[in-house]
């Protein structure tokens, strides 16, 4: 090869895989919730995917697993690639595709099943780094659901798209698949198209004597003394006598949440002997420097986290209790915090279903409201945006959790999302797309316990090595090395 021929391949690579982010390809928003009786177009096209809405038949498309496939067609004339004959949960459709080192890819596709209502389907790409989830969606029959998801490799290389469904009974239908790359470059001019369309405006300032009239060549300076997007750290009780805890946090932080301090195990140690001494002081001090408080939490679904003395009540004296709880802590504390985490960690943890019946978690957003009117409810959870193998918490099972909570409030509920942010390495692409599909409820969205596992920057010169994460991964709230790209992906 010639070194004009080496120079020709080399810009043919970078106009391809450079990110000529000036003619960047523009990020689609678009997340459809709704089970829909058709699906959309595919986006981008389809992306890299090869027949992405069954158009040539079953061009592209192969088996994966013990399965057959066929085309679908529904009475409108649409195509679809039917996956039928299952016997394991990853049989279904798949696609070979190649996947680029230091790319984001965006993945959609359209879900529909056959029999049944509220099966969950996955998608995953099978790569030689191992098997990397791509996204799910709850589908249903005789409807179609978007799947959005995203995924990103360390190692370019071929890769198998498939579909999991673990419900074996059922055929797997999918139309309208798409799998978009992005360059690094290309994302974060994305990131910055939304910053200045969202968060950017145009201020006029004009000086005047005291006329009234317009003063010509005056220097003024601007300082900005605080942060108006809420940004925010747990606290605990040694603030009230620390002062250069106290010093630090003021200075850098609009909202908080306390460790522990509100939590029932916290305020009622013992049953009927209610302290609220330390959160009512700390709330003073958050009033006294204008920090915001999230009420974290009310209730909590995880058994492990009661207080002692409630495991052995009887369901009666249970049910009891709670209401009390709630009269107690809503009325306190009433107009006086910015969100109430309900009963946090729904999605998960079932203890007070358990007990008290499966609307239980209704009863108490209605009555939370009922105390305090003026207050948003949040479902509050983990890995809806950290981890998407975690089917529990993929978003379309969060909005349905809205769904179910939202009818108990009457009209206009205040009601909000709250995603916890535990990570251990962040897959970005699927972040932004859960993000997207969160947003389409158009309600409130919170980060509410952002940490990420690293190294101990500390520590790191010992010979004894640890790591940030706390010994309760779940319930940390501090925002602990959290690198500044990291937030500006999140946030954007």
């Amino acid at each position: 090869m010639t070194m004009g021929n080496s120079i020709a391949h080399y810009v043919a690579y970078l106009l391809l895989f450079g990110g000529f982010c000036s003619n960047a390809l523009p990020y689609d928003y678009t997340a459809i919730t709704d089970c829909m009786a058709d699906p959309l177009r595919a986006q981008y096209n389809g992306g890299i995917i090869v027949n992405p809405e069954g158009n040539n038949g079953l061009k592209g498309w192969t088996t994966f697993g013990d399965v057959r496939i066929e085309l679908g067609l529904s009475d409108k004339g649409n195509k679809y690639v039917v996956a039928h004959s299952r016997k394991h949960s990853y049989d279904s459709m798949s696609q070979k595709v190649f996947l680029l080192k230091d790319h984001f890819y965006t993945f959609s596709a359209w879900i529909q099943v056959s029999a049944k209502r509220n099966v969950t389907v996955n998608a995953i790409f099978k790569t030689n780094e191992g098997y990397k989830y791509g996204g799910g969606v709850v589908a249903n029959v005789g409807c179609w659901s978007m799947l959005k998801g995203g995924v990103s490799v360390d190692s370019s290389g071929f890769a198998q798209l498939y579909f999991e469904s673990h419900d074996t009974s059922i055929d797997i239908w999918v139309d309208s698949v798409s799998l978009q790359a992005f360059t690094k470059e290309e994302w974060r001019a994305h990131q910055d198209q939304s910053i200045d369309k969202v968060r950017k405006s145009k201020v006029k300032i004009q000086i005047l004597d005291n006329k009234g009239k317009p003063l010509s060549y005056t220097n003024i300076t601007l300082q900005s003394n605080k942060i108006d997007f809420p940004f925010g750290v747990a606290i605990n009780n040694n603030i009230l006598t620390n002062n250069a805890y106290r010093d630090w946090f003021t200075k850098r932080f609009t909202v908080t949440t306390f460790e522990n301090e509100m939590k029932w195990y916290s305020t009622e140690r013992s049953r009927g002997k209610e302290d609220y001494s330390a959160s009512d002081a700390m709330l003073r001090f958050c009033g006294l420097h204008g920090i915001s408080v999230r009420g974290h939490n009310i209730f909590w679904d995880d058994p492990s986290y009661q207080p002692s003395w409630v495991y052995n009540l009887s369901r009666r004296d249970l049910k009891a209790v709670t209401e009390r709880r709630m009269n107690s802590i809503v009325s306190r504390y009433a107009g006086k915090v910015i969100g109430w985490d309900v009963n946090n960690e729904n999605l998960h943890f079932n203890y007070f279903e358990s007990k008290l019946g499966l609307n239980i978690t209704k009863h108490f957003f209605k009555r939370t409201k009922h105390f305090d009117r003026s207050t948003t409810l949040f479902i509050n959870d983990y890995n809806i945006i950290e981890d998407n193998r975690d089917e529990k918490s993929l978003p379309s099972k969060v909005l349905q959790k809205i769904r179910e909570n939202k009818g108990s409030l009457g009209r206009r509920p205040l009601i909000g999302i709250g995603v916890e942010g535990h990570f251990d390495r962040p897959n970005i692409p699927y972040m932004r797309s859960a993000l997207d599909t969160l947003a389409s409820a158009g309600l409130p969205i919170w980060i509410t316990e952002l940490d990420v596992r690293g190294p101990n920057q500390i520590s790191r010169g010992n010979t004894k090595r640890s790591t940030c994460t706390p010994s309760n991964k779940r319930d940390s709230n501090l925002v602990s090395m959290v690198s500044t790209r990291l937030l500006q992906n999140v946030f954007n």
